[in-house]
């Protein structure tokens, strides 16, 4: 009846779709194996042939699935024709074909048939599967494609069926048994049931055979394992280590893997250089997957090593020149310095490589993601092109990985070494599938192109950890023997690699997790990918221990470090080339116009045209600039750059320009054009006035120090007059020292991304890119993965990550060096007793979590685009360095990226600049947009006057919230105190509110207010510090002042600057003497100077840039304007820009009801997408806010209303928008939040109503009838009554439904489900009465309260309960953990024991609720008696917020002002007391404010109902209330 049968194959067919005829395509048979059962599930007979393979080999791949070897199928396997005539046999007498997966062995033994006897059998045969849709459906099982459920693998429904598995799986009588099996028990259970045409009765005779679980048939399976004996090897296979002491002389890892593989590798790059260098390993090749993203950080780790080592060669050699050392020292100096420079660590740049089989535009299936391939540069050529590879990989080949192909490697095949790589090699791929051949003629191919810098890579590295991959051992066993014949066969040198992940064996299982990660595994997921354990960084002596027998493979790799010569990847600036009008001039035409010396004379020469240089002094700049012939280019561009500014200069200051002026514009051209930058100037300056005047893009008026520059402002690249402000070129650029020009510039947010286009449009897409960025494991990101990974509750990681300081440890934890330790896990483990006490404990599963993760802490995790930093390039940037694309995650776009981060790709030579998106830039042109909408006015912000009155009052009154740069409330207390007058004011404070300087406010503002004398150390220092009343504010102050005491030079006072600032002891010393020296000279007492030079050593460390200073205070300044002049029309703009951040948005409507200002809920015959304002100033709410509705729908509506007036009714709506996008899904949304309450008659509830006995809600049945009518109306169908068809516009209603409205909460909580807040009022908002008198902290500040109170102090918190969530311990008691919001955030806490019995029924998700909770010191083991010990807010009382204030005794005192009081106001008072009676006592107080007399009544009877009385009472203007405590 039935006959279930399997097959073993040298593998998968090429094309699973390909004709059976097509031999060449399908795999061969190695096993074929089968059973036979009658109608009722009895088994009959069973049979097991191996195949004797004639013409064809075994793969290892296959081998290793199966068992079976070629040598082990030719000496116990059978002809095929003969077991084909037994199956064929066996197939006469049954009417089923049953397998798991059936249709790929029925494909491979059809083609064998059609292979020998030229006859496909099965044709007309019933096939039934086992691994079917339906079978899927009944296990269940997840991660299937489109979210449905995956087809089971017989393992797993053989596991589901008889809860055990079954052994040999891949065996094929093992995998019959198993499969006959699991058949018969779907078919007794009825899930196989219309695949057997047989009849009822067929099924019931087999339920009535089988009425049990199916058994077994219990089949002996044999092995197909052979079992190999011991033998003697050959040469040519003797691959056994045999010698354990063997070290080579010289060994170097060719293959290595840092972080830099994301999620793959682990070993960071100066850990690897330590380990090599310890190790006598002095090179070393980095190879991560498919990129060379780390190969700036280890060329650079490499120099700082070599640095030091270079530093010890000079001390040696100057003991070799010193004449009067003797010969002994001299000796042991040439002895020692051959010794340090034997020392001296060669990197090696490479990168494991993707090579697509046959192409990179060839994306077909997973043999198109490419094999392995080390590609390392043995010069610079070599890495130029490893750069163009691994580029062209990213943006031209990637499918799964980045890839290349044979093409491209010939393309660019100079300079490289080429290592065949590990098992994924092409060559060692083709060898496991059975291509020997194939695999020679890719050896041939590669030797052709590379010659002899092409190396077999061996690799073999037995394993016995544990939950290590085991196979991979006997795979690299048997691909050697093959790869070292072909290499003894062709003469190509074989090398010995670890493929390298970690750099300490133990390391093994962290990266065991970090796999886990990468795949989405859990750790204990049997059938998650394993590595061997074996790839940790190993010594010289490790290695020999396995490459004992073939010793050459190892001394090989000296051969390539050899090859490989010292070079640097470093380069001086490639300047962008900006596109010079023609009719200017020429490079050919400069070339004719001025010779080598006129050039040698302007370059070398200061801006008066002074020698200033010797010739040799001279000669050596040109060549940093690029000599002479580059000088050419850079003068063109100068000359271009002085004509503009010139130009600029007129608009700025007029024609007559002051010598102050001229000067300053003179020496900054010459200074930019000496350095060789004035082709950046040119494009900064292009992009600048494009973003302006093309794009209509705003653009701030600088930030940084590029403020400093006149040459700027005259280009409008700033518009802030650094001449009027005392700003300084040289703290922008040093005329002593070449250092890269950085000029970040602000736009606002929407045209940021426009500019980018612009600019990638004007200079070409292959010389633009941005910067990658690294997104490393921090320390709280560790624990949570590696806990993911370990099925760590959640709850239980969020407690052990609460322990982790947020960014500083407490001020009273100091490291060995009393400084505060840096927070990371080690230092937990040292200083976080709780954190200590886990990694101590006895739970297995914390413990080995948190070594895992603190081993893993600051590996790379993912790779970004840097928020701002853009490169423009000379040329093709692919010639510089190596480029990248990632997935921008807003428009799901590929970016092309450099692989070297922002803090190094200056290094290589490339150029980079800013794009910043400035919030507040798209806040002023919202706002001016708004301006003009209600006040027709087009308000120009940058000449605004910078004297307003208004403006300065807002400052004074520190009503600062929403404006720029000035709205916290530590600045807001300063600008109270301070009441700023003048601009100078701003950007003082600007710049002394920060760490450090803030010190000086209390000195600043009382010099200011006249309440401390303002003194100058010397008289002159009135000069530079006279707008700072005395006090030292800025860096710039510091470099004018060494110049005026002492006479520094520009160069020399920026030098100062920098010393301080960044401590360098060794150069303040020096400059401290110039000073003291010079300054006397000039006539200043030495004592004074020495305190001035203190006072700077202390400030000057945290001393803030005025140039950036000024600009943003005038950006600030502009907002402050424009909330004091246009309050509705500002708040609007920046509602707009809070509009994704919940959390912001409550804030500033908050603000704007403390202004007076009315914030109407969202309108359809208002609102528009944005925030606006309305003639009568008041700010309606946009319908952009609303989830679920977009911008296209809402634009159609505001067209709609704009065309053709306000929207009558919904039925209106409904008809006037049809057919115009308007879903049902953006209707429910708009009402949910109240778009509709203006039309009459309807409310929320309405729209989502259903009917009783309907299905439909009342928007979809509107929607219809609106269909129906406009259907009739377009058929020209009109009701008998109607004379036109303007008549039915007019009298066409809808019938609107009867239902209830809504509740307060119902209607706030769809609110905060459609708009993500609590948009007309807060659910906590009715009871804001019980939390004035009965709370006394809000949520935000409850974390920081604990911290920093003493124990036992009681918190009471009123908060809405957003989270409740019950869990069980190991102990098998439940807890409780919970959440509760207010309107400023959330506090997080759990409930135990009886606490959680009696507290956590009150405790229910959407409830309003009371509670208290006082400070607790939490217990921990610690050694340390004087640790300071961690706290806790303890939960003591949970009340409803509703019983609170009907249950208290405490007494209301009313407040009545007689001045205020008349008969009906008085009336009103009396009528409320009587009709709200209540709990509470009260009394009453009537105040003479005039005659400062106060009369009290204290009634003896009644009590009164304060929560409804405050209610009714809170306008009054006659009446204050208070509950008194």
């Amino acid at each position: 009846m039935f006959l279930i049968f399997d097959t073993e194959t040298t593998g998968l067919p090429l094309d699973k779709n390909a004709p059976l005829t097509n031999f060449d395509n399908w795999p061969r048979m190695v096993q074929i194996a089968w059973q036979v059962h009658d109608e009722k599930g009895k088994f009959i007979k069973a049979e097991n042939h191996i195949i004797k393979p004639e013409g064809f080999i075994i793969p290892i791949n296959a081998s290793m699935v199966h068992g079976i070897s070629t040598e082990h199928a030719l000496n116990v396997g059978e002809n095929l024709n003969d077991i084909l005539d037994l199956f064929l046999d066996n197939l006469k007498d049954v009417k089923y074909i049953v397998g798991h997966n059936v249709s790929f062995d029925l494909n491979i033994t059809a083609c064998e048939f059609l292979r020998v006897k030229g006859i496909n059998p099965f044709r007309g045969v019933n096939i039934i599967d086992t691994c079917t849709e339906k079978t899927a459906d009944f296990c269940k099982l997840g991660g299937g494609p489109g979210r449905k459920f995956k087809k089971p693998k017989l393992a797993e429904i053989h596991q589901l069926l008889f809860n055990e598995g079954f052994d040999m799986a891949h065996n094929a009588s093992a995998d019959v048994e198993a499969t006959a099996r699991v058949f018969l028990e779907l078919v007794r259970i009825n899930v196989i049931n219309e695949e057997i045409k047989e009849g009822e009765e067929f099924f019931k005779n087999f339920k009535e055979a089988n009425p049990e679980m199916i058994k077994p048939a219990g089949i002996k399976v044999v092995s197909n394992i052979e079992e190999k004996q011991p033998q003697q090897s050959s040469e040519s296979d003797t691959l056994r280590p045999f010698d354990t002491t063997y070290t080579p002389e010289h060994f170097t890892h060719l293959h290595v893997h840092s972080h830099f593989s994301i999620l793959d590798g682990m070993s960071k790059v100066p850990d690897l250089i330590e380990k090599c260098t310890k190790n006598n390993m002095f090179s070393m090749a980095l190879t991560d997957h498919g990129n060379m993203f780390g190969i700036k950080e280890f060329a650079d780790a490499a120099n700082k090593y070599n640095g030091k080592i270079k530093d010890k060669i000079k001390e040696q050699e100057k003991i070799l020149n010193d004449k009067e050392a003797d010969d002994a020292k001299k000796d042991d100096a040439a002895v020692e310095i051959d010794i340090l420079k034997k020392k001296i660590f060669k990197p090696i740049i490479g990168m494991e490589a993707y090579c697509a089989p046959v192409s990179i535009d060839k994306r077909d299936g997973r043999a198109d993601r490419g094999y392995h391939l080390i590609i390392l540069a043995k010069n610079k050529q070599g890495y130029k092109n490893l750069c163009k590879l691994s580029s062209i990989a990213y943006i031209d080949g990637y499918y799964y990985n980045p890839r290349i192909d044979h093409s491209l490697l010939e393309k660019y095949h100079e300079g490289l070494i080429i290592c065949s790589a590990c098992l994924g090699g092409e060559l060692p791929q083709k060898i496991m599938n059975g291509d020997i051949e194939g695999a020679e003629q890719s050896l041939h191919w590669f030797k052709n192109i590379f010659g002899d810098d092409f190396y077999i890579e061996i690799q073999r590295h037995k394993t016995d950890k544990p939950n290590a991959d085991q196979e991979t051992f006997e795979r690299q066993q048997e691909v050697n023997k093959v790869l070292i014949d072909l290499a003894r066969k062709t003469n190509t040198k074989i090398v010995a690699t670890n493929d390298v992940h970690f750099v300490e064996e133990e390391h093994s299982e962290a990266h065991d997790r970090l796999i886990c990660l990468s795949t989405g595994k859990d750790f204990d997921d049997p059938n998650r990918m394993h590595y061997t354990k074996q790839e940790w960084l190993k010594t010289p002596q490790e290695m020999g221990v396995a490459f004992a027998d073939i010793p050459e493979a190892l001394e090989n790799t000296q051969e390539i470090v050899d090859k490989v010569e010292a070079y640097s990847i470093d380069s001086d600036p490639i300047m962008p080339i900006f596109d010079i009008p023609k009719d200017f001039g020429t490079e050919e035409e400069y070339r004719q116009k001025f010779t080598e010396e006129d050039l040698f004379n302007e370059f070398t020469r200061n801006e008066l045209g002074e020698v200033v240089m010797s010739r040799e002094e001279g000669e050596k700049k040109i060549k940093k600039l690029g000599g002479y012939d580059k000088l050419y280019r850079i003068k063109l561009e100068a000359d271009y750059l002085a004509k503009l500014a010139w130009e600029g200069a007129e608009r700025r200051y007029g024609k007559e320009l002051t010598e102050e002026q001229r000067e300053r514009i003179v020496f900054e051209l010459h200074i930019m054009k000496t350095m060789g930058f004035p082709g950046y100037f040119l494009i900064v300056q292009d992009y600048i006035r494009g973003a302006r005047e093309e794009l209509g893009v705003s653009v701030g008026p600088g930030r940084g120090s590029a403020a400093g520059s006149v040459v700027a402002y005259c280009l409008k690249i700033t518009d802030v007059d650094p001449l009027k402000y005392d700003l300084l070129f040289e703290r922008f650029l040093n005329p002593d020292r070449i250092s890269l020009p950085d000029i970040d510039v602000d736009f606002d947010d929407d045209g940021r991304g426009k500019v980018l286009d612009w600019i990638t449009e004007k200079y070409g897409k292959e010389k633009v890119a941005h910067i990658i960025t690294y997104g490393t494991m921090a320390t709280k990101s560790s624990i949570a993965d590696v806990s993911r990974v370990q099925k760590i509750p959640i709850p239980k990681v969020n407690e052990i990550k609460s322990f982790i300081p947020e960014r500083n440890f407490p001020d009273n934890i100091k490291d060995e060096k009393g400084k505060s330790p840096k927070v990371n896990l080690k230092n937990c483990f040292k200083y976080v007793p709780e954190i200590k006490a886990m990694l101590e404990g006895d739970d297995e599963n914390i413990s080995t979590m948190l070594t895992y993760a603190q081993q893993l802490e600051d590996t790379n995790r993912q790779i970004g685009i840097h928020a701002c930093g853009v490169i423009i390039g000379a040329s093709d940037l692919t010639n510089y360095a190596p480029l990248c694309t990632i997935k921008d995650k807003d428009t799901k776009e590929d970016v092309l990226v450099t692989q070297y981060d922002g803090h190094v790709v200056e290094n290589v030579g490339l150029i980079k600049m800013d794009f910043l998106g400035l919030k507040t830039l798209t806040q002023i042109k919202d706002a001016l947009a708004n301006i003009k909408k209600t006040h027709g006015i087009d308000l120009d912000i940058d000449t605004i006057p910078i004297d307003d009155k208004k403006t300065y009052e807002l400052y004074s009154s520190g009503n600062t919230i929403g404006t720029f740069q000035f709205e916290s409330p530590g600045m807001q207390k300063y600008l109270r105190e301070l009441k700023p007058s003048v601009f100078e004011d701003l950007i003082a404070m600007n710049a002394l509110y920060r760490p450090g300087p803030m010190d000086y406010i209390p000195t600043f503002i009382a010099r200011k207010t006249g309440k401390e004398p303002i003194t100058y150390p010397i008289p002159i220092m009135e000069k530079y510090l006279k707008d700072t009343y005395g006090v030292t504010v800025y860096q710039e102050q510091v470099m004018l002042l060494s110049r005026q005491l002492a006479s520094f030079t520009r160069g020399e006072s920026d030098t100062l600057r920098k010393a301080m600032g960044k401590k360098l002891i060794e150069k303040m010393n020096e400059l401290k003497g110039k000073f003291m020296t010079q300054g006397e000279a000039n006539g200043h007492d030495p004592a004074i100077l020495e305190n001035i030079w203190k006072d700077w050593e202390k400030f000057a460390s945290y001393a803030f840039n005025k140039s950036h200073a000024t600009c943003y205070s005038w950006v600030a300044y502009q907002t402050a304007y424009l909330k004091a002049h246009y309050p509705a029309e500002f708040m609007a703009a920046v509602l707009n820009s809070s509009i994704r951040d919940n959390k912001e948005v409550v804030f500033m409507i908050e603000e704007c009801k403390r202004m007076k200002l009315d914030v109407l809920g969202p309108n359809i015959n208002e609102s528009e997408y944005k925030f606006t304002v309305n003639k009568k100033g008041q700010i309606c709410f946009g319908m952009g806010a609303v989830k679920s509705v977009g911008e296209v729908v809402i634009q159609a509506i505001t067209d709609e209303r704009n065309a053709n007036g306000e929207f009558k009714d919904f039925a209106d709506f409904l008809i006037r928008m049809s057919g115009k996008g308007v879903s049902r899904k953006s209707i429910e949304s708009l009402a949910g939040v109240g778009v509709f309450d203006c039309f009459e008659g309807m409310h929320r509830a309405m729209f989502y109503h259903i009917a009783e006995g309907e299905k439909t809600t009342f928007v979809e049945k509107a929607i219809k009838s609106v269909s129906a009518y406009l259907e009739r109306k377009n058929n020209a169908q009109f009701d008998l009554f109607a004379d036109s068809a303007d008549d039915i516009d007019e009298t066409f209603t809808i019938q609107l439904p009867e239902c209830e409205r809504w509740s307060q909460l119902k209607e706030l909580e769809m609110e905060k489900e459609l708009v993500g807040f609590y948009m007309s009022s807060h659910p906590l908002d009715m009871y804001k009465n019980t939390i004035r008198y009965f709370a006394n902290i809000k949520l935000e500040n409850v974390k920081n309260a604990i911290e920093v109170s003493k124990p036992d102090t009681t918190f009471v918190m009123a908060g809405l309960v957003t989270s409740s969530e019950r869990f069980t311990a190991k102990s098998g008691s439940e807890y409780g953990r919970y959440r509760i919001e207010d309107q400023s955030g959330s506090f997080d806490f759990p409930l135990f024991k009886e606490n959680f019995l009696k507290m956590g029924p009150l405790l229910v998700t959407g409830t309003q609720v009371l509670v208290t909770g006082v400070v607790k010191e939490r217990f921990v083991s610690n050694d340390d008696p004087n640790a300071p010990k961690p706290k806790e807010l303890r939960i003591t009382k949970v009340e409803l917020l509703e019983t609170i204030m009907e249950k208290t005794n405490r007494e209301v005192r009313f407040n009545i002002f007689t001045d205020k009081l008349d008969k009906d106001e008085t009336r009103e008072f009396i009528e409320t007391i009587k009709k709200n009676k209540g709990n509470q006592p009260y009394s009453v107080h009537f105040v003479d404010r005039e005659n400062n007399m106060v009369c009290s009544l204290h009634p003896e009877k009644g009590k009164i109902n304060a929560q409804d009385i405050f209610e009714l009472l809170k306008d009054k203007d006659y009446v204050t209330f208070e509950l008194m405590k």
